[in-house]
């Protein structure tokens, strides 16, 4: 398969690079970054390891994204500004690279009669996770007032009584709650992309990454995933800084088990219009076992909890990973400590 790689510099992309040439399909790569570029996000998600044959190239330029669609079979779209965001300045930005450039890309598959795409998504789609009250069950919470962060009440209250929640496991069918700009920008991006199935015939599967990590993780970035951030501190020789109480759950999953399920995907005969999926381990870790970990294993300071918080952040979020498995037949291999003892002795 002949598939349109973009993003293909970047951390998860070039991973997928590698993945597809290993199982034998021809990668096209697009990706913002020059070669040789490393380490920094651009706006349209590429940064780290460039593709073999990459050049400068724009998702938003519809000339240079129909001339590589020539030929090709599939799309796998990883291009992407990524990270919670700095401010509300970032808002042009995030919807330029994310918004309007999966649009452009969509148009001019339609153009070339492409009709299969694999789309980078992510856990921030549903905002918080599944939580429980005592009292009325399941629930999902209400953003956290900046007034109970102050004040060291972190865990989400019910909507109804106020007891704060026990947190459990999202499946995909769970409702969309978008609560920062990346996420709107992600929850665009699968909307306009299940609209060009409808219009088109075409399909996608959206793979919903939660917490990616490892080898070629960007540093030194306010953008960067929070290991990446953990990481960088530890290689200055100062504690990773650990927000909140350090308890918030995730799902930690490794880089190459995440390009494992963009191949799984591409290769996957759907036939349904559109499809959405977890890409997660499915073994929940706080956000203190991370740092413990890396600091551990980098054999660094240990960590400091701060008790800081950022608005917009969710509280927990932990994967059901059952549909992947049985549709896609991806479970994620690589444990946790075998993964974070290869990720702290990477350096860049």
């Amino acid at each position: 398969m002949r598939v349109l790689l973009t993003g293909s510099a970047g951390f998860i992309g070039s991973h997928i690079a590698d993945a597809l040439e290993a199982s034998g399909h021809d990668v096209v790569p697009f990706d913002t970054a020059p070669s040789g570029a490393s380490g920094h996000t651009a706006p349209s998600g590429a940064s780290g390891h460039t593709a073999p044959g990459s050049v400068r190239l724009d998702v938003r330029d519809a000339e240079a994204v129909a001339r590589a669609l020539r030929g090709v079979d599939a799309v796998c779209h990883q291009a992407a500004m990524v990270g919670l965001g700095v401010d509300v300045y970032d808002l042009p930005a995030y919807a330029s690279a994310n918004v309007l450039g999966t649009s452009v890309l969509l148009a001019e598959m339609a153009r070339a009669d492409v009709r299969k795409l694999v789309l980078a998504s992510s856990m921030v789609v549903y905002g918080e996770g599944t939580y429980e009250c005592a009292v009325h069950g399941t629930v999902r919470p209400r953003p956290r007032a900046e007034s109970a962060l102050a004040s060291g009440v972190f865990e989400p209250a019910c909507p109804r009584c106020a007891r704060l929640l026990r947190p459990g496991t999202i499946d995909e069918s769970a409702p969309a709650d978008p609560r920062n700009v990346y996420a709107d920008t992600k929850l665009a991006q699968e909307n306009l992309a299940a609209s060009w199935a409808r219009m088109t015939g075409g399909s996608v599967i959206a793979l919903r990454y939660h917490n990616v990590y490892g080898p070629r993780m960007p540093r030194d970035t306010p953008y960067a995933g929070v290991a990446a951030l953990f990481r960088s501190a530890l290689l200055r020789g100062e504690a990773p800084k650990v927000f909140e109480d350090g308890l918030q759950r995730r799902d930690f999953v490794h880089v190459r088990d995440v390009a494992r399920a963009n191949v799984l995907a591409l290769e996957h005969p759907s036939y349904a219009p559109f499809a959405a999926y977890n890409i997660a381990s499915g073994r929940p870790r706080t956000i203190g076992d991370l740092a413990e970990a890396l600091a551990a294993a980098c054999d660094g300071p240990r960590p400091v909890v701060t008790g800081d918080y950022r608005l917009g952040d969710v509280r927990h979020i932990v994967a059901a990973p059952h549909r992947a498995a049985a549709d896609l037949g991806f479970t994620a291999d690589i444990d946790f400590e075998d993964g974070m003892a290869e990720f702290a002795a990477v350096a860049v």
